[in-house]
């Protein structure tokens, strides 16, 4: 069973690994991909923790399946957590259900599209949990510092001592079709911040509303590339979605990487990571 008694969710000194499928689906799969991130996690020096969502509460198509529900999915996460002992994380979209998710996830996160809801951060951040907030897809990295001092804010509100806070990047959408990494935002989110900044391997790839139906398409085929080179420009965490079978995963799944990929990856990865930082 792999060891989460480790101090920091998001170590600035060792690169580490948000992984999970991007929705909780049955016992079986979320297990299946837990399982084959607890047998890697010691290969990634500063950790993994385990992502999983409980709604997708911004699908592209009214139509798209939103998960399992509060309920359900933090359950589903305990039982991960349970029979694994990876820390869990799982995305939390309205103030109200800040509380319940830090009852049972390690980490809560935002999503990029509320990175900017001053109830949401604050919620988040009197949780006392550690706390990632996603870059909006139309923000300049040094916005994020808004988001990350509302966070503060939270804390310092309901007098709890302030949860670890990371940022993440996710790539800027400039309205055609595709999302664009600048590798500078790194350094310039690390500067305004002061924060570890996360990079975002696979909604980076994905194409909004350029998939079948109008939902979401994707391009996996440049996630190594993007990763690796994140990991060159500073990166000091990754967010890799993962699905043993991701053109029949429920969401995201053709900006998914294929679960048997992922160790050859970040094995790459920790190696860039070695040999820039040295």
């Amino acid at each position: 069973m792999f060891d989460r008694s480790t101090a920091l969710r998001f170590p600035t000194d060792q690169l580490f690994l948000i992984a999970g499928p991007c929705q909780l689906e049955d016992d079986a799969l979320n297990l299946r991909i837990a399982e084959a991130l607890a047998r890697l996690a010691e290969h990634v020096p500063g950790g993994i923790i385990y992502k999983g969502s409980f709604d997708k509460a911004n699908r592209s198509n009214v139509e798209g399946v939103r998960g399992l529900g509060l309920d359900a999915g933090l359950a589903a996460l305990a039982r991960v957590r349970a029979v694994t002992g990876l820390p869990v994380i799982t995305d939390v979209h309205d103030a109200s259900q800040c509380a319940p998710a830090a009852d049972v996830v390690d980490v809560l996160q935002i999503p990029a599209f509320l990175c900017r809801q001053t109830d949401l951060l604050l919620a988040a951040g009197a949780t006392g949990k550690p706390v990632n907030v996603k870059k909006g897809q139309w923000m300049h990295p040094e916005g994020m510092r808004g988001a990350t001092r509302k966070v503060e804010a939270g804390a310092a509100l309901t007098g709890q001592i302030r949860g670890e806070i990371a940022v993440t990047e996710r790539g800027t959408f400039f309205g055609y079709g595709d999302l664009v990494v600048d590798m500078r935002a790194f350094a310039r989110m690390r500067s305004a911040c002061e924060v570890p900044v996360i990079f975002d391997g696979t909604h980076s790839v994905q194409r909004p509303g350029m998939g079948a139906a109008g939902a979401s398409g994707g391009a996996r085929e440049f996630i190594p590339s993007l990763t690796l080179a994140a990991v060159a420009a500073g990166a000091q965490g990754l967010f890799l979605e993962t699905h043993p079978d991701p053109d029949h995963a429920p969401s995201d799944g053709l900006n998914m990487l294929p679960l048997d990929t992922l160790p050859d990856l970040i094995a790459r990865a920790v190696d860039i990571w070695d040999r820039v930082r040295r």
